[in-house]
């Protein structure tokens, strides 16, 4: 019995320092997007996270654009929705994952990551700025 108690006990301590490692994204990052031959391009990021939903806000030379999403483990994932140049709404989804608590990396899809046809998705990585 002792032994499955301990067993039990080791679990919930397992878990609970899990959660507690969870990465919190909340701060100001530089966001770099890479476009194949237009090289990549910087541009400020703010996170905010509860749990495991964000708030991400990109500012463009355009403005601002402001999303939300979810963080689970490494993953991150989050969705903006903008006007284009046509005057059509275009959603873009920022999937990626923390490699650790100063770097996040992934892909974008939809909007302008949603041309091409077989060609990969263009890529981002951001990183945190020091306070």
């Amino acid at each position: 019995m002792k032994k499955i108690a301990l067993f039990f006990l080791a679990l919930l301590v397992t878990g609970i320092s899990a959660v507690a490692a969870q990465v919190n994204l909340t701060g100001d990052w530089t966001f770099t997007m890479s476009f194949g031959q237009r090289g990549p391009m910087d541009q400020d990021m703010k996170i905010v996270q509860e749990g495991g939903k964000i708030k991400v806000t990109i500012v463009t030379q355009r403005g601002e654009s402001t999303g939300e999403g979810t963080v689970k483990d490494k993953a991150v994932e989050w969705k903006i929705v903008r006007q284009g140049r046509d005057g059509r709404e275009m959603t873009i989804v920022y999937k990626g994952e923390i490699v650790d608590e100063n770097n996040l990396k992934g892909t974008i899809e939809g909007g302008f990551g949603g041309r091409g046809g077989d060609m990969a998705p263009p890529e981002w990585k951001a990183v945190r700025k020091p306070k």
